[in-house]
């Protein structure tokens, strides 16, 4: 990044380690790390339990609060809107929701650029390409749809899940998707040949979110089952399994952008970054509400470190990732919000709501 940067050390959260973590034990020196960049793959050693360490992080060396306003108010969907996402150079938001619908937005005018139909039920998850130019969308037809912006049309449907599909994911060379659902497997598809490679028995409760790392080498899932598990992409190999103590549903887990950890949203109205190397939580970030829906929280791609989510309250909150500090909450939803994305490269949050407003808000930190 082209920004000057000094590190500061992420120290743990006073809490309860998870069950499998060793009490009194030694502290080794700081660990070197950043939530940004990362030029080696990440050791995964399932069977060693690794001290509990403190965390070097990169932040801004500025502590400068975000003064997020609201830009453009995006109507069009017709019922709850499940999921957005911006596209890879972030010119495009997409959004989908439970009236079948995906729709295309320009970023920067608000404008609707495109809507794609065909599912025959509600859609709960999208994701992008890398190269921009296809999504995929999870229904809960039991299908996966594959949409083409150039041909604006479906251009492959893959069939497999026996009952909804929640999540869905590409992996970073788009030649593979993961997905999970209600059927409480995840899947890994071929996208070429439109066929699972891999079917894994991953939880005991429906699958609520799906991730591929940096590299495509690991696969993060995350259940209503509590249960968070790293699978190894290639073999399908569980790595490695973390739950907090009070086991709460978890709604959605995704890895760091250098995958060294991950962030996951609770249903006990909390998220925890793990180290998922130390099987440890070093973070936690409360003060949102959480208890029903299933929720993401996301990390901003900019200089400004900072977690950023929804809630239950219809505000969306954004803390200070090293701190843990609410910095600010963005009001004027009137229901559940119920997705939030950021930009990837600006300061730009777009979030989404329920029944009693069926908008989508874009924010832009002025």
């Amino acid at each position: 990044m082209d920004v000057q940067m000094h590190e500061v050390v992420l120290e743990t959260d006073d809490q309860q380690p998870i069950h499998n973590a060793e009490e009194n034990r030694p502290r080794d020196p700081p660990l070197k790390d950043s939530l940004v960049e990362s030029t080696t793959p990440v050791p995964i050693l399932p069977s060693i339990q690794s001290p509990d360490i403190p965390v070097e992080i990169e932040s801004s060396s500025e502590d400068i609060r975000p003064k997020y306003r609201q830009r453009y108010l995006l109507s069009g969907h017709t019922q709850s809107i499940s999921s957005l996402k911006f596209s890879p150079d972030g010119s495009i938001l997409a959004s989908s929701g439970a009236d079948k619908l995906l729709k295309l937005w320009d970023t920067y005018t608000g404008e609707i650029i495109h809507t794609f139909s065909g599912h025959r039920e509600g859609i709960s998850d999208i994701a992008w390409a890398s190269d921009g130019e296809y999504l995929a969308s999870a229904s809960d037809d039991k299908t996966i749809m594959i949409w083409s912006l150039e041909d604006r049309s479906a251009v492959k449907t893959l069939i497999g899940h026996t009952n909804f599909v929640f999540c869905v994911n590409y992996n970073p060379n788009s030649n593979l998707l993961v997905s999970g659902g209600y059927d409480e497997t995840v899947r890994v598809w071929d996208i070429a040949r439109g066929k699972p490679l891999k079917v894994l028995p991953a939880h005991s409760d429906p699958v609520t979110a799906v991730s591929f790392n940096h590299d495509g080498t690991l696969i993060v899932s995350c259940a209503m089952d509590g249960l968070i598990r790293i699978w190894d992409a290639d073999s399908g190999q569980c790595l490695k399994t973390l739950v907090d103590d009070d086991n709460p549903i978890c709604s959605h887990v995704r890895f760091s952008p250098n995958s060294r950890f991950v962030l996951a949203s609770t249903q006990d109205s909390t998220i925890r970054l793990w180290n998922y190397q130390t099987s440890r939580c070093v973070k936690t970030y409360t003060g949102h509400t959480n208890r029903t829906y299933c929720i993401p929280a996301c990390f901003t791609a900019t200089k400004d470190k900072h977690v950023i989510s929804g809630s239950e309250d219809a505000k969306i909150y954004i803390w200070d990732l090293q701190t843990r500090q609410i910095l600010q909450i963005l009001e004027g939803h009137r229901d559940v919000v119920l997705s939030v994305a950021t930009h990837p490269t600006k300061n730009i949050i777009a979030s989404s709501s329920m029944e009693k407003d069926l908008t989508i808000r874009m924010w832009f930190d002025e």
